[in-house]
C-alpha cells in the first residue's frame, strides 16, 4: 500500500495544563481534524475503551511493535510504561482526508515535530503559573500525593522545552485559549 502523508497538529503540555480540554474543543469545530489515538503499554483505567482512548497493547506487544518499527514515535514515560503513535493510525486519518491532531507529552510532541517538520504545527500549552498547575492537578482529586509530586517534578523539566514549539499558548482563560488555538491552527492549515 502506498504511503500516505498529510498535515498534523500537535498539542503538548505538562499534565494539568489543559491540553486535552483544548483538543476536545477543537475536534468539535469545523477544522477537518481527527484525533490520533495513542498506544500504551498500561491497562485501561476506569471507563477507558481500547481504540477510543488508547490502544492498550500491554508491555510485551508494545515492545514487539517497537522492534518491528510500527511507531512514528514512542517513549518510556515511566518505568515499563510506554506511550507512542502507531504509523497505521496516522495513515488511517490521512486516507480519510483529515488532519491528524495529537494530544501527547512534551517529548513525544518534539519527536513528532522533528519527524514531520513543515507538515506539523506544534503547540505547547502552558499553565499561567507553576502554582496554578499544582492547583489544577489537586483539583482533579484523582491523583495520590506521590503522583502529584511526580507530575510536578516532570512539569518543571517539561516547561523548559516550551521555546522549541511553534507556538506557546498560555491557558489562563479557557475561552480565550480556545479562540487562539482555532485561529493559529487555521493559519497553519491555510498557508501554502
Amino acid at each position: 500500500m502506498k504511503e500516505v502523508k498529510g498535515k498534523c497538529v500537535i498539542f503538548s503540555a505538562p499534565s494539568g495544563a489543559g491540553k486535552t480540554t483544548i483538543v476536545h474543543h477543537l475536534l468539535n469545530q469545523d477544522l477537518g481534524l481527527e484525533f490520533s489515538v495513542s498506544a500504551c503499554s498500561r491497562d485501561p483505567r476506569g471507563i477507558e475503551e481500547n481504540g477510543q482512548d488508547y490502544y492498550f497493547l500491554g508491555l510485551e506487544e508494545f515492545k514487539t511493535r517497537i522492534a518491528k518499527g510500527e511507531f512514528v514515535e514512542w517513549e518510556e514515560v515511566y518505568t515499563n510504561n510506554f506511550y507512542g503513535t502507531l504509523k497505521s493510525e496516522m495513515e488511517r486519518i490521512w486516507r480519510a482526508g483529515k488532519v491528524v491532531i495529537f494530544d501527547v507529552d512534551v517529548i513525544g510532541g518534539l519527536n513528532l515535530k522533528k519527524k514531520f517538520q513543515d507538515d506539523a504545527f506544534a503547540i505547547f500549552v502552558k499553565p499561567p503559573s507553576y502554582e496554578e498547575l499544582e492547583n489544577r492537578l489537586r483539583g482533579r482529586s484523582t491523583e495520590t500525593e506521590e503522583k502529584i509530586n511526580q507530575r510536578m517534578e516532570k512539569a518543571t523539566k517539561e516547561l523548559l522545552f516550551a521555546p522549541e514549539f511553534d507556538y506557546i499558548l498560555v491557558n489562563d482563560d479557557l475561552a480565550e485559549a480556545f479562540d487562539i488555538a482555532e485561529e493559529s491552527i487555521n493559519k497553519f492549515l491555510t498557508k501554502e
